[in-house]
């Protein structure tokens, strides 16, 4: 046996958060490495040595593993851990820890090597006997090649990365027309994401569950399952709530899916923590999907189920130490994680990065946090725009959903546009809670993309103006003594100012201050709809606001950069006053598109001079791992493009300019 005495995570954010915190309960000293964007975030201050890798993108940290390796020999490290994403599934960097004399916490070079790639590894099943989808290689740069690959898969069928994971470098395809661009799109992305981009054909099967079966295996040849994950609520072919047990395996299910994964981890030999993924049909049929050889974002879903520490477990076994299990513990009660991202669902899903203000939530128990940021920060442009996971375990499946959308409903996240609410609504989804999940569930649910706050809107802008109004009066030396209203005249005219909602429209509010009955009246007017609410302990920092009879205590944020957030406990809002006026520069351009967000050119799609339509794909920006096409808004003609691939833009750098009028 080896004993870790030094251990290194090579990665960033929540997953190096939480295996710092076992090897810490473990004894075992920890070392963190960090990009320069990085260099404050949570996850190196809670280690107990960290080292620069210097860059901002993941090519020029994260994934370079000459300087994680020489990160290792400064800090002392005897072992490393690659926790997920970057470096995690790389069997040449596997190889390189075991040549520098460094334990590493995952399986051998072989097994990465052999399961890493998606074609190779359904080959490997398919040998052993698992059942797997139809599938073929993409090779070469013929179209028509490519036609016929589709053509013997059939449609649908997704394009997907041989190498890596999380929905990166995959495109759901229906029809041969589509073929051609979503297999040049995914190689791409899978080049930027992975630094390979070959991809496959397989056929798509969309009526489906996902479902995992979680397994292990040591060096002593024990191995074994741990029961199952479904992860079937996904977007983009990337996860957005798992949960344990499946709502639709049976017990006899679990041991026949069990039994097949723990079949493929001896066959391989394989060793350490890995996952076989299935897609499981309507029939309870199931097929191969791939193996992930690492730990997943989702197994504090299993720890929370079966009452193990699975990176303690890893790194047992990475130490040569017995799993010390002959079969899995019996599963007790349900647990469920979303993903909190700092994204716009209702607007594709739009990454949003940029200052966080202020970040906190409960400590219930039951509910688990797994955090990746802190407050005051920054959501990176670089790097996945996960803030946290939160998981939460109950005795039943309905117990536990209805924690968790409390735990959300209690998260105050200030500054970027986050999925919050759209995972609180998810949790309370009839069909979501009669079971009723596959893999195109959130295309089926769309008004769960942006549903209706369970807060009216006009409270919260109600608290906004109120408050903001009340620290002016009280910053105003001749006024800051007077009750609210106290200037006000009979009959005088209401106030104006125009307030935009965090990622909506702006819109002009007439707003009027007076007494009423012992408390503070205001009157709104938005859109020609006057709203009459009262106002009780009106203060700086916030204010009971009576709307229809029933009053809602509201807590006011304002942040130095002009927002102004409002969460009471059943809803969360942010606000900006006044938003400044259209930068005459993109006024200017508006024929031609914009960034969105910050991020790198993958590809430049026209030349000045080209005619395009509107819709016509322009320019390609890759940010926070994906993919974002920027488009003419109309007909018209190039006259200049202003941008290169491989150059970085910040949001609302202008890519394209067009003269509009129709193409010829």
């Amino acid at each position: 046996m080896t004993a870790i005495r030094t251990l290194l995570v090579a990665n960033r954010g929540e997953i190096a958060r939480r295996v710092f915190r076992t090897a810490s309960a473990m004894g075992i000293r920890t070392v963190a490495v960090h990009s320069d964007p990085d260099a404050h975030a949570p996850h190196v201050l809670d280690a107990d040595r960290a080292v620069s890798l210097g860059g901002s993108t993941p090519a020029e940290s994260y994934l370079d593993a000459a300087k994680i390796l020489d990160a290792a020999r400064r800090a002392g490290a005897d072992a490393v851990h690659p926790g997920y994403g970057f470096l995690a599934e790389n069997a040449g960097f596997a190889a390189a820890c075991a040549a520098a004399g460094l334990v590493f916490v995952g399986p051998s070079p072989e097994s990465i090597a052999a399961m890493g790639r998606k074609d190779r590894a359904k080959e490997i099943a398919r040998k052993a006997g698992v059942p797997v989808l139809p599938d073929a290689p993409v090779t070469g740069d013929d179209p028509d090649g490519w036609a016929v690959a589709g053509a013997d898969v059939g449609f649908p069928l997704l394009v997907k990365a041989t190498a890596g994971g999380g929905g990166k470098g995959m495109r759901l395809v229906t029809g041969p027309d589509g073929l051609a661009e979503a297999i040049t799109g995914a190689r791409r992305e899978a080049a930027g994401a992975f630094g390979d981009a070959a991809v496959f054909l397989e056929r798509h099967l969309g009526f489906a569950r996902h479902v995992e079966v979680q397994v292990f295996g040591d060096v002593h040849g024990g191995a074994v399952h741990l029961g199952e994950r479904e992860c079937s609520v996904q977007r983009r072919h990337q996860k957005v709530l798992e949960e344990s047990p499946s709502p639709a395996v049976t017990p006899e299910l679990r041991e026949r899916m069990g039994a097949t994964a723990v079949a493929l981890v001896r066959e391989l030999g394989y060793v350490g923590a890995g996952t076989v993924e299935f897609l499981l049909d309507e029939d309870g049929d199931f097929f191969f999907l791939e193996m992930n050889t690492r730990l997943q974002v989702e197994h504090p879903v299993t720890e929370e189920v079966y009452g193990l520490d699975l990176v303690r477990m890893q790194l047992r076994v990475a130490a040569g130490e017995p799993l010390g299990l002959d079969r899995a513990p019996e599963p007790r009660g349900h647990a469920i994680e979303v993903r909190l991202y700092a994204e716009d669902p209702a607007n594709g899903y739009l990454p949003a990065p940029g200052p966080l203000h202020h970040y906190a939530h409960p400590t219930h128990p039951g509910v688990r946090f797994e955090d990746g940021v802190a407050a005051p920060g920054e959501v990176s442009p670089f790097y996945d725009p996960m803030l946290a996971k939160v998981v939460a375990h109950a005795p039943t499946r309905a117990e536990a959903a209805a924690m968790l959308a409390g735990a959300l409903d209690a998260t105050e996240v200030h500054g970027p546009v986050t999925n919050r609410a759209m995972l609180a609504a998810l949790l309370r989804d009839p069909d979501f809670l009669a079971g009723e999940t596959r893999t195109d569930f959130l295309d089926r649910h769309p008004v769960l993309l942006a549903p209706p706050p369970p807060t009216p809107e006009v409270v919260h802008l109600g608290a906004a103006v109120a408050v903001t109004a009340a620290r002016r009066r009280a910053a105003d030396p001749v006024t800051s003594l007077a009750p609210p209203g106290f200037r006000l005249l009979p009959g005088s005219a209401p106030a104006t100012a125009r307030w935009t909602p965090i990622g909506g429209e702006p819109a002009d509010v007439g707003y009027r201050l007076g007494a009423a009955f012992g408390d503070t009246a205001l009157t709104v007017t938005v859109g020609g709809t006057t709203t009459e609410l009262g106002l009780r302990d009106l203060g700086p920092d916030g204010v009971r606001v009576v709307h229809d009879g029933v009053a809602v205590p509201c807590i006011v944020r304002v942040h130095p950069d002009g927002s102004v957030w409002v969460n009471d406990p059943a809803a969360q809002s942010g606000w900006r006053p006044e938003p400044r006026l259209p930068d005459p520069e993109l006024s200017a351009a508006a024929a031609g598109p914009v960034a969105e967000v910050p991020g790198t050119v993958a590809a430049v799609l026209v030349a000045a001079g080209d005619q395009v339509t509107a819709g016509q794909k322009l320019v390609v920006l890759e940010a926070m791992k994906m993919e974002h096409p920027a488009t003419a808004a109309a007909d018209g003609v190039v006259a200049a493009v202003h941008v290169e691939p491989g150059q970085y833009v910040e949001a609302h750098t202008v890519l394209v300019t067009l003269t509009t009028g129709p193409t010829a």
